[in-house]
């Protein structure tokens, strides 16, 4: 009887060519997607709730946080275009151990997803006052359910899950970068450029509050949630696999069960090492490059536009954006400002900023844990790939149906956001490890990473390990 392979022992890298590069217009996608699903919470919540209490005292902390992404963001994209694997997959070649560790972590942190579609929900709810009637609590919850099941129709309905996510995903962005520039055009934002633009660069004290402990989440949560961050990072590599970026060229992709034909997707990926292959190599690194800054490049400007809205419209109000009235505190001054119209587009970019979060994040978490039991558990590759998929769409659905009744949205985001920043520190130093160690072992000279791009992640670890200690500084000076 032939020995039953051990848990978490994935199949040996095979050998393929790294196809050519489509061409930059076509290849673009995940990037997009990057920017539309970074807007869902840094950009409306705490950023703006930082800077309408406490002015640019730290504004300034704003683009040193996203820019400390594009290094672990672009290591993220590094494997899967060269292996055809997922960056989880990857972990648990690392350390099969770790690698468990880190699923059970993002586990727990997406067990609240859900409160994004209530956050949504609260902008839908503030411009329609539907159900006519029912306390904001409810109609907020009317909204994020209603949001969470015509999500859930369109995924089970469509052809390949990924084209949805997308297509979805740009129209969100567009709306959002064209309703934030109309809506920076009033005067009185104007007015506020020349100052806001200077808190850029240093603080600008004293503030205008005391500071409030309580507020270190909230802080902690703005500055890992400017761009993706916590494990919303890692879905970066699941983006490039289902483009079929690089050897991703070889992978199936996941289909809806109702409408799509169902695909065969490997276990593994493959490691290119014909001359040829190797060939197109620079231009999958420069696609990779520039993808990479369109997620995190776009996600500063709106980031940036949303903070000055609030430093505008907000500061000097002492409006504040809290409980279940997230963005509906925004719009209120929007109506004041623009009359009714500007009322309706901030509550409908609001809407689209924060439900287009649940859609993109049960997609991303229900493909990571079919990865990992695919990783972990070699009896599992018995059951097809789309039917762990749906299966884990379908309990993702289901839990977060019932957590987002616990609390408020704000509460539930930050304590995902808290879980998130321990992985973001455990997952960035085995980046170094994966790719800078372990990978080039299989690769051609040729296709290794450099030595920049060891000390760009290094500098992300070691800011995020010191943001980690301070944070957790804070919170013990505090009790």
């Amino acid at each position: 009887m032939a020995q039953e392979e051990p848990w978490g022992t994935p199949p040996p890298f095979k050998k393929a060519s790294l196809p050519p590069f489509p061409g930059m217009f076509a290849a673009l996608g995940p990037g997009v997607i990057f920017m539309a699903l970074a807007q869902g919470s840094g950009e409306l919540i705490w950023w703006p709730y930082i800077i309408a209490k406490y002015g640019l005292a730290f504004l300034f902390l704003l683009l040193p946080a996203c820019l400390l992404q594009f290094p672990v963001t672009y290591e993220i994209g590094r494997y899967t275009i060269l292996t055809g694997e997922s960056i989880f997959q990857g972990f648990i070649r690392l350390n099969r151990n770790f690698a468990f560790l880190l699923w059970i972590l993002m586990t727990l942190s997406f067990l609240w997803f859900g409160a994004f579609a209530a956050a949504g929900g609260t902008s839908l709810a503030a411009l329609t006052q539907f159900p006519p009637g029912w306390s904001p609590r409810g109609q907020t919850l009317f909204w994020a359910y209603l949001s969470m099941a015509l999500f859930l129709s369109a995924v089970l309905l469509s052809k390949v899950v990924y084209r949805l996510v997308e297509r979805f995903m740009w129209g969100v962005a567009l709306l959002t970068l064209l309703g934030l520039s109309w809506a920076c055009a009033h005067p009185d934002v104007l007015r506020a450029v020349p100052t806001f633009f200077q808190g850029l660069w240093a603080p600008r004290l004293p503030m205008a509050r005391a500071w409030d402990p309580a507020d270190a989440t909230k802080l902690l949560t703005a500055i890992t949630f400017a761009g993706l961050g916590g494990f919303w990072t890692l879905f970066y590599s699941y983006w490039i696999r289902d483009k079929g970026s690089g050897m991703a060229h070889y992978m199936g992709r996941i289909t809806g069960p109702i409408t799509g034909k169902p695909e065969v997707i490997p276990a593994s990926g493959s490691i290119p090492l014909s001359d040829e292959g190797l060939a197109h190599a620079p231009r999958w690194r420069r696609f990779l490059f520039w993808d990479v800054s369109i997620g995190i490049g776009g996600n500063i400007l709106t980031t940036l536009m949303t903070c000055l809205l609030a430093y505008a419209l907000l500061f000097p109000k002492g409006l504040l954006p809290d409980h279940y009235e997230l963005a509906v505190v925004q719009s209120r001054f929007f109506e004041v400002s623009w009359g009714w119209a500007g009322r309706i587009l901030f509550l409908v970019v609001a809407a689209a900023f924060l439900s287009d979060t649940w859609l993109a994040t049960v997609d991303a978490v229900s493909r990571i844990h079919t990865d990992c039991v695919y990783g972990f558990f070699p009896g599992a590759r018995k059951v097809p790939v789309r039917s762990w998929y749906v299966f884990f769409l379908l309990l993702l659905t289901a839990v977060t149906s019932v957590t987002v009744l616990l609390n408020e949205p704000g509460p539930l985001i930050l304590l995902s956001a808290v879980i998130g920043f321990v992985g973001t520190v455990l997952f960035s130093v085995a980046l170094i490890f994966l790719n800078h160690v372990y990978l080039p072992r299989h690769l051609p000279v040729a296709a290794r990473p450099g030595r920049l791009n060891l000390i760009f992640l290094c500098i992300s670890c070691l800011a995020y390990a010191l943001l980690a200690v301070a944070y957790f500084l804070t919170v013990a000076g505090a009790l």
